[in-house]
């Protein structure tokens, strides 16, 4: 899954286009390298006139095993405030999650929820989840470490720095707590509120795939109906069967000319020939060259020191073989590419890097379905928005569960597109989605001012 939004058709072909081992890993890449390029060019960050100064980071300590009081060990977690709207010590505190990559001041910046902050004179504060970017403990990433890596802890964490940031912040007890996140960070918002809802008053949970799945065939089925899809980027035009055929042949596509204008995300989209796609994103992306070994990815994910990169492929890795799957697998006739790996193909990976049976993986889908609800969690005052473009929307909430538990489900958009900084390309229907997000956080809000008022 891409560490941030995904924008157009592009980066939705690549995933199905690369599978699950070491292009997959390079998606991710570029999903936080397309999230960096729009905050990039978003004014008001970093240098500049009229740019705002950047939010101040700190670190927390955090114990690497919440779950045993004698563990006495612990690690660093990075966070960012941003205090520029905050009006009073009893507003609200609206609380980005970090999710599955290296956190930044954007998070506290820009989109959700810094843009809805001034309205409520809210406090803004992004917390990076423990063992990815820099909130890595000093031992690494070997297998003693990573059993204290999940969201179960990842919400343990959200739990300790709620109250350890209320009193080095001084913010008043009555402040209602609103978390933000997308994509697996998404479901970590949503599984807040459910799991502590005397600490977390709300969540906006954006691309959530709140259910695990093993084998996530559904994707393919979302880019087939994509790539006939004008609004994006498709073309009606599409026939599956080329489509197939050409990812098997070095030639029958071609980038149109919009492509060599915006390399990453594709406007306009005609034709594509995979391997020109490949050195478009390689190019985006700084790097020489990708490679299809299987070995070579091995060795890559079995790699315990902290990566440069800070993309913690082998992190993310670990986590869909304890808790989610989320394989994508293209077995089915009609989907429109061919030589996806096969489930077995990419459930080997958990045995090969971490030792993991294809058994345990499949328990720990269901557990963690069993643990949260899958997409029934039961919590209240959480408001699920997708787009009808991402793959992962089939895995979220697309329609409310309760008077309380409300779904926004946003014609034409990709993932997470509704947390991206406001554009003046932005659709109509992306406008009115963030509208109703506004409205969503406004009623709630109200209702909270009035209780505390007595009235």
């Amino acid at each position: 899954m891409a560490a941030g939004p995904a924008l157009g058709l592009g980066p939705l072909l690549l995933v199905s286009l690369w599978g699950a081992s070491a292009p997959a890993c390079l998606l991710r890449r570029l999903g936080q390298h397309v999230q960096r390029q729009r905050e990039r060019s978003s004014p008001g960050l970093g240098p500049g006139p009229g740019a705002a100064a950047l939010p101040a980071e700190g670190w927390l300590e955090q114990a690497l095993d919440p779950f045993n009081a004698s563990d006495r060990r612990s690690f660093l977690q990075r966070y960012w405030v941003n205090e520029q709207h905050w009006a009073s010590r009893d507003g609200p505190v609206f609380l980005h999650l970090g999710g599955e990559g290296s956190l930044g001041p954007g998070a506290v910046m820009r989109g959700h929820p810094a843009a809805l902050a001034p309205a409520w004179g809210a406090l803004v504060i992004g917390l990076e989840h423990r063992f990815y970017g820099l909130s890595i403990p000093a031992g690494g990433l070997d297998m003693a470490h990573l059993r204290f890596l999940s969201s179960r802890h990842a919400l343990a964490d959200v739990v300790s720095a709620r109250l350890a940031l209320s009193r080095l912040l001084n913010v008043s007890s009555s402040s209602p707590w609103v978390c933000f996140g997308g994509s697996y960070a998404g479901s970590l918002a949503a599984w807040a509120r459910l799991k502590f809802p005397h600490l977390i008053f709300a969540a906006v949970a954006s691309s959530a795939p709140v259910r695990a799945v093993l084998d996530f065939s559904a994707y393919n089925e979302v880019v087939s109906r994509s790539l006939t899809s004008t609004a994006i980027g498709g073309s009606p035009e599409v026939e599956m069967g080329p489509v197939q055929r050409g990812w098997g042949r070095e030639e029958a596509f071609k980038l149109g000319p919009e492509e060599k204008e915006q390399p990453v995300w594709w406007r306009g989209l005609e034709r594509w020939e995979p391997r020109k796609v490949d050195r478009v994103v390689l190019h985006s992306l700084g790097q020489k060259c990708l490679s299809f070994s299987r070995a070579e990815t091995v060795a890559q994910l079995r790699v315990t020191e902290p990566q440069v990169s800070s993309v913690g492929d082998r992190q993310w890795l670990y986590q869909t073989c304890t808790e989610f799957g989320f394989y994508v697998t293209c077995e089915d006739p009609g989907c429109p590419f061919s030589q996806l790996p096969a489930l077995p193909s990419q459930l080997e990976l958990c045995e090969q890097v971490f030792g993991l049976s294809t058994s345990s993986v499949a328990q720990a889908v269901a557990q963690t379905n069993s643990y949260y609800g899958g997409q029934t969690p039961g919590a209240t005052q959480v408001l699920f928005v997708n787009g009808d473009a991402d793959p992962w929307h089939v895995l979220s909430v697309t329609q409310a569960l309760g008077p309380s538990v409300s779904a926004l489900l946003i014609p034409s958009a990709s993932h997470c597109l509704d947390m991206a900084p406001e554009r003046p390309s932005d659709s109509p229907s992306l406008r009115l989605g963030r509208q109703s997000i506004f409205q969503q956080l406004q009623t709630w809000l109200r209702l909270e001012t009035r209780v505390r008022a007595g009235l």
